[in-house]
Formats: C-alpha cells, sequence, structure tokens
C-alpha cells in the first residue's frame, strides 16, 4: 500500500480539519502514518539510523513541518548516495547558524523516508535571538557583500583547486609484492595507504566542497530576500513578477554548455555532416560514423575541445551517482543537438536575445526607481539593486562549478574505487558500491586491504554482492512509491531565506497544497516565475529520459527542471512544475528565455496529462486545464 499525492491530500485535509477543530493546526500526513509498498520491507537497513524518522523522535518529528525535496532528490536514494545530503546539511546548516548567523533560521534538517529525502527547517524563534544574529550577520555578510566580485572569482578558483585535487586521487593496484622504488623511498610507506588516503580524501573532498559550495549560496539568498522586502514595503502593489523583472538578463555558465551545443550545431553544418545527424540514431553510432571521414574527425576534436570542462554538466541536479555527465552519456540531451542542426539548416537564429532582455530590465527599474520619494530612500534601492544582481548571477553561476562539474568529478572518481572492487571480487559491477553507504565502502575497504596484506581470504565476496542484489530490488520497489509533498503541521512563518527562494515553500503555498480548489476544479495556482501568457498542448515528463520527446510548441509540465536541461527550452512555449521559487533554477531560465512559468504548484504533474491544452498566466502565477 502507498499514499499517492491526492491521498495524501485528502487524508491530510480531513486530518487538519479534525485536529484544527481542536488546535488550529493544519497538518499533511504524520512521517509515521506513511506506509511501505509491498516488497519494500527492510529499507531502512540501507541508511543509517540518524537519518531515518524514529520512535526516540516521534514527538519532535510530527510537530515539524517535512517537504519533499523532489527538486535535489528525485529518485529514492541508494546508500551511498545519501553522503551529499549529509555534507551538504551540515554545511547548510553550518553557514546559517554559526558562521553568517542568519537572524531567523539555523538550516535545514533532514530524514528519509522510504528512500527519499523530506527537509525541514529550523527556525530562531526568540526574538532577543534574532536581533543578536542579526548584528552578526550584518557585520559578517556586510563584509561579503562589499567585496562580493573579488570573493566570488576567488570561490570559483577554490571549486577548481578542489576538481584538480580530486584528479589527482589515484587507486592503484595492489600489486603481489610491492615494487623497489616504493621500498627504497625509505616512507615505510606501502600501496594500502595509498589507497585508504584516496578514499579518505575524496570523502573529505565533498565535504569541504559543500561548505565552499554554501558559503555562497546562503547569503546569496538572503540578499535576494532583503531586496524583497525593501520593494514590498516601498511599493505595496509591486508583484513578485516585477521585482524579479528588475534582475534578470544574465550570462551565466550555467547557460555557457547549452551555447557550446549550439556551436557544435554550426560547427555540424559547416563542416557538411549534419546528414549524419538523423533523429532516432544514438550518439555512439553517430560518433561511429563521424571517425571514418577527416570533416567527422575535425567534428569530434571539437566536441573533444568543448567538453572539457562544459560538458560535465549531469542530467540530473548532480546529488545522484547515476545522473551521468554530458561527457560520458549524452544520450539524454543528443536529440537536442539533433534539433539544433535543423534549426542552423533552416536559417534560424538561436540565440537569446539579450539585449532586448536588459533593455526591458532596465525599464522597469527606472520607473520603480522614480516612484520613491526620497534620495535616501533612492540611494537604497540603487545599493540593493546593485548587490542583488551580482548575487542573483551567483546563484544560478555557481550551479556549473559546484553541482556538476565537481560532482560529476566527484562520482567518475569514486568508480575507479569500485573497479578495484571488482577487480578483487567484491562486487559485479563498478557501480554497485553505491548500494552501500558510504561508511560501509570504509568497512570493506578494510577488509580488502587486510586480506590483499597478509594473503587471506576477504570477507567481502561472499557478503556483499548478496547485499547489493537485496538492495537493488529494495529500491526498484521503492521508485513506485509516491512520495506526498509534505508531512507533519504547516507551521505559522517559514524564515528561512533558502526554503522560501529556491523551494518557494511558504506557509501559503502549503495551505494551497491542503486546501480543495475553490470553483474551478481545471485551475491550479503557483509562483508566477516569469511574465507572459501562453496556452498549448502540455507534455508532461518525469526524468531526464523523456526530454527526447518533447516536441515544438508544448508546454513542459514536470516536477522540476534540472540545468541539462536547458537546449529544452528552445523548444517549450512555457512551463509549469511542482516545486520551484523566485530563486531556483527554472524561474531563472525560464525568465532567461523568456517563456511563461507557473512554478510550485504541488500537484501539475498529478492533475496535466500530456496532450492536454492548458494556458499558463505567468504574471498572476495560474494554470487552466482547458480540455
Amino acid at each position: 500500500m502507498r499514499l499517492s499525492i491526492d491521498e495524501a491530500r485528502d487524508a491530510a485535509r480531513e486530518e487538519g480539519e479534525e485536529k484544527s477543530a481542536v488546535s488550529g493546526e493544519l497538518r499533511f500526513p504524520s512521517p509515521f502514518e506513511v506506509e511501505t509498498p509491498l516488497g519494500a520491507e527492510g529499507w531502512q537497513e540501507m541508511y543509517p539510523k540518524h537519518v531515518l524518522f524514529s520512535e526516540e523522535r516521534r514527538e519532535s518529528e510530527e510537530a515539524r513541518l517535512w517537504f519533499y525535496n523532489g527538486m535535489h532528490f528525485p529518485e529514492p536514494m541508494t546508500p551511498f548516495d545519501i553522503i551529499t545530503a549529509e555534507s551538504f546539511y551540515v554545511a547548510i546548516g553550518e553557514m546559517s547558524a554559526r558562521f553568517f548567523c542568519i537572524p531567523p533560521a539555523m538550516g535545514i534538517d533532514f530524514r528519509v523516508l522510504n528512500g527519499y529525502v523530506y527537509i525541514n527547517s529550523i527556525p530562531v524563534l526568540d526574538p532577543q535571538k534574532v536581533q543578536e544574529r542579526a548584528q552578526l550577520f550584518q557585520r559578517r555578510a556586510g563584509h561579503y557583500y562589499a567585496n562580493w566580485e573579488r570573493i566570488y572569482e576567488g570561490w570559483r578558483e577554490r571549486v577548481k583547486q578542489e576538481i584538480a585535487a580530486l584528479r589527482a586521487v589515484s587507486f592503484p593496484e595492489l600489486p603481489d609484492i610491492e615494487p623497489d622504488e616504493l621500498v627504497f623511498a625509505e616512507r615505510g610507506i606501502g600501496t594500502s595507504m595509498s589507497v585508504l588516503e584516496g578514499y579518505n580524501r575524496v570523502i573529505e573532498s565533498l565535504f569541504r566542497l559543500a561548505q565552499i559550495h554554501s558559503e555562497i549560496v546562503m547569503i546569496g539568498f538572503a540578499a535576494y530576500l532583503t531586496f524583497y522586502d525593501f520593494c514590498k514595503q516601498a511599493f505595496p502593489e509591486i508583484s513578485d513578477q516585477q521585482i524579479t523583472g528588475m534582475i534578470g538578463a544574465i550570462d551565466v555558465s550555467m547557460l555557457r554548455p547549452d551555447e557550446e551545443f549550439k556551436a557544435l550545431a554550426r560547427r555540424a553544418v559547416e563542416l557538411g555532416i549534419a546528414d549524419k545527424f538523423v533523429e532516432g540514431r544514438d550518439w555512439q553510432e553517430v560518433f561511429a560514423e563521424l571517425r571514418q571521414s577527416d570533416a567527422g574527425q575535425a567534428w569530434l576534436r571539437e566536441w573533444d575541445e568543448r567538453s572539457d570542462p562544459w560538458f560535465y554538466v549531469n542530467s540530473g541536479g548532480g546529488l545522484q551517482h547515476h545522473f551521468r555527465a554530458w561527457v560520458d552519456d549524452p544520450s539524454p540531451i543528443f536529440g537536442a543537438l539533433i534539433d539544433y542542426i535543423r534549426r542552423v539548416e533552416r536559417g534560424e537564429n538561436l540565440e537569446r536575445d539579450i539585449e532586448a532582455q536588459r533593455q526591458e530590465r532596465d525599464r522597469i527599474t527606472a520607473e520603480y526607481r522614480e516612484l520613491l520619494r526620497t534620495d535616501e530612500d533612492r540611494k537604497a534601492f540603487d545599493e540593493l539593486i546593485g548587490l542583488v544582481r551580482k548575487v542573483y548571477f551567483s546563484i544560478e553561476d555557481h550551479r556549473f562549478f559546484a553541482d556538476h562539474w565537481y560532482m560529476s568529478t566527484f562520482w567518475n572518481k569514486l568508480r575507479e574505487l569500485g573497479q578495484l572492487f571488482v577487480d578483487h571480487g567484491f562486487f559485479r559491477e563498478v557501480d554497485d558500491m553505491f548500494y552501500l553507504h558510504w561508511t560501509e565502502v570504509s568497512q570493506a575497504l578494510t577488509d580488502l586491504l587486510l586480506s590483499w596484506s597478509v594473503g587471506g581470504e576477504a570477507l567481502g565476496p561472499r557478503h556483499w554482492p548478496s547485499v547489493v542484489e537485496r538492495r537493488k530490488a529494495i529500491l526498484a520497489k521503492l521508485r513506485k512509491f509516491n512520495p506526498p509533498p509534505a508531512l507533519g503541521v504547516v507551521p505559522e512563518t517559514i524564515a528561512d531565506p533558502a526554503i522560501v527562494m529556491l523551494w518557494g515553500i511558504t506557509p501559503d503555498r502549503l495551505r494551497a497544497w491542503l486546501t480543495p480548489a475553490d470553483g474551478d476544479g481545471n485551475i491550479l495556482r503557483g509562483f508566477p516565475a516569469s511574465s507572459g501568457t501562453v496556452e498549448g498542448p502540455a507534455r508532461v515528463i518525469s526524468s531526464v529520459n523523456e526530454l527526447e520527446t518533447v516536441q515544438d510548441g508544448e508546454i513542459l509540465v514536470c516536477p522540476v527542471t534540472e540545468p541539462s536541461w536547458a537546449p529544452i527550452f528552445t523548444k517549450v512555449r512555457g512551463t509549469v512544475t511542482d516545486i520551484g521559487g523566485v530563486m531556483s533554477h527554472a524561474a531563472i531560465v525560464t525568465r532567461e528565455y523568456n517563456i511563461p512559468a507557473v512554478l510550485g504548484t504541488g500537484v501539475a504533474t498529478k492533475r496535466i496529462r500530456t496532450g492536454q491544452r492548458i494556458r499558463v498566466d505567468g504574471d498572476q502565477g495560474i494554470v487552466t486545464i482547458l480540455d
């Protein structure tokens, strides 16, 4: 048995109505009420106890609001992949609570339910504490804001250094006899230490990268929220859409891979090999044929040159190992390359009209600035918008370096260790290692090194293959589970800027998920992310593997978008998502491509079917199902 989102909403509404008569609380289902899919019993053994909902913490866990983080973790987590939640939420918490001291927010806690990640924002409720933290935040974040361009440039260099250090890690084969040069180096350190140190360096690198990542992101969200609050107070009638309209028209690294794709499409036409790229052919077949001609080889050399680093974009969000980078497997977006080639042949312009976007941005900004009555207000407005434009750039720009280039390198480096385990019989396939938690991999590695050092028999080859097969079967069952959008009690306020800006989670949005639609049941409401109104047929997709089904002129309906989907935004007329706020990738990219969008509907992928005609009003945040 499982709860679908619709069933969860109905149950939550009934429970909320019953409880509201007594306490006034509105609730989603308790995490302890959600059942495990048939055949997935024992799923808890895959994860450390501290990341699970537990009877020991039941009272506090039931009293909090947990929402499904499908934005970063859209599929059930393999045991190893949980390290990304562990490392990033430690970093987000430290940067929020201990480092910058964001006044109302301590960071994000998380739990795993049926393999899916649920998160909870920890607020600061004591007004005196908020004031004390505000003074610290103003001083610490103020230093960053005053030096943002220099600090962000240094930030990018630190990420590049982490990538270089990660690439330098090696997992050498374990020899029968250590070589002379190792002995005569007189260090007394053997190959086992190289392997062990290498694994520890990879793990430490991720935890360090998570800190570096969160350093920029957390105060970036806070800066935008400060500007947002200023605008709402200065211009009471201003819409969220008009506020975001003042900060767009950016050219960030996260858009660069798509531009490289367009350049390769033009080169295919220039070299006379466009006919090799035919819809329905896979990339291996096309590449093999290109190797047979000089023009094809020239194009492939250019592919290689552009791919490092720009095709280190993975098809997911970077935080799960099975979403491979374009450089390793371009299958999910190869159809977009073919589409670009056809458009070049037709003489179409593939460029974004960024200058027109900037002119519109500047027009909106000037109009609102003129409404301010004092020089003091205009000065504050100028300073805030100058800051938020720089910060806004960084929020999307950083994703390429941290979430994609680094994370793709991280997963591939671990695959090198996985090969060592395969060579010694611990696993049947390299990626089997990801069905162990990273602390279990440490145990397996100790077993391997101990048995190799003495020539004994390791337990691993007799133990781990069956464990991996059982866990694969459990995860297959968990993929059929439909995670409720939220669990627990709807709070009166949500103060964490990341929760509001990135996920678009507010008490009003949560209440909307729980409340049946008034009047016309064909109307969905969400966040108005990108202006304009369009009508067209819907294309509902749930994974990157379905991107190739998207047709020109359709409206994309999905749980959440990913940066690697950028080529699709040249085809679709509008976008609707279940999850997303003003600083989410979907919000940023739809504004940059000038595509109307409504985000954070909570239920679009459940209420809309492919082929249905829908209207997307990106100004009002309304989606209407017309069929």
